[in-house]
Parts: structure tokens; sequence; C-alpha cells
């Protein structure tokens, strides 16, 4: 059974704003999440359960929450951006 990806409000926001070839790459990557779910590395504390994958684009390191749900069949996709300020983010959407 594969996972079927639930985009976040915010998510979906910060998606619309970025370039189409980056929109492309992000959709790339999701795929390979849905691929592999476990591949992102787990957080821990007020994270815990959100895994964050790490990809590169035209040189600039970006990261991607997500949170797999193996019961309900679904990959929650939470935020994408580079990693300044992108920890703080994603801690004031979660809670």
């Amino acid at each position: 059974m594969s996972l079927r990806p639930i985009a976040s409000p915010l998510f979906l926001r910060k998606k619309k704003k970025q370039f189409p070839h980056f929109q492309e790459e992000l959709d790339r990557q999701v795929k390979e999440i849905i691929k592999s779910p476990l591949s992102g590395e787990p957080k821990k504390g007020i994270l815990k359960g959100v895994r964050v994958h790490k990809f590169k684009y035209k040189n600039q390191l970006y990261l991607l929450s997500y949170e797999p749900n193996f019961k309900s069949g679904h990959i929650y996709l939470y935020t994408f951006g580079t990693h300044e300020g992108f920890y703080e983010e994603l801690e004031r959407y979660v809670r």
C-alpha cells in the first residue's frame, strides 16, 4: 500500500510562490518520500513524529518536513525551506 500525501495550507501557500522548476523538484522529492517514508531524519522533543528530508536545488540545501501515518495511509507535508529559521517556523506550525 502506498501512502498518499496531504499538504498543509502552509506548504501549499509556500509552494505556490515558488518558480515552476522548483515546484517540479518539490514534486520529485515528495515522490521520493512516498517511496521510502522512513528515510528522513526523525526529530525529538516537540517535533516528535516529524521527519525532515534534505535535498539540494541549485547548490542550496532545502529541508522538507513531513509526518508519515501508516494507520491512515497518509503522509502529512508540513513545510519546506532553507535551514535559516526552518525549525522555528516548523515548531510554531506544529503547536
